[in-house]
C-alpha cells in the first residue's frame, strides 16, 4: 500500500487513481497521521434495473400511517447538521 500525503495528493490525484484503478490502495496522510484509504471499486456484483411491477398511476393513491416517532425529521435534521 502506498502512503501519500493530502499536498502530494491533489497534485498527482489522476497517477494515483491510475494506481487504484490497476488494483492498488492508496493511504492518505495528514501530517503523517492517515485520515482515509484509496481502494479500487470491486464490480463482481452486477446491478440490474428491472422494469416496475405495475404502473406508478396505480398506487399514487395510496396514503401511509405518520410513522409516530417522538422526534420530528425537522428536529432530527437540525440534530444531525449541527455536527457540521
Amino acid at each position: 500500500m502506498q502512503r501519500v500525503g493530502v499536498a502530494a495528493l491533489k497534485g498527482q490525484l489522476s497517477k494515483h487513481l491510475r494506481a487504484v484503478e490497476a488494483g492498488g490502495e492508496v493511504e492518505v496522510t495528514d501530517r503523517d497521521r492517515p485520515i482515509a484509504r484509496i481502494v479500487p471499486v470491486h464490480t463482481h456484483r452486477q446491478s440490474a434495473v428491472r422494469p416496475a411491477l405495475r404502473p406508478f398511476s396505480a398506487i399514487r393513491h395510496r396514503r401511509y400511517r405518520p410513522a409516530g416517532w417522538r422526534v420530528s425529521s425537522t428536529e432530527l435534521l437540525l440534530q444531525e447538521r449541527q455536527g457540521r
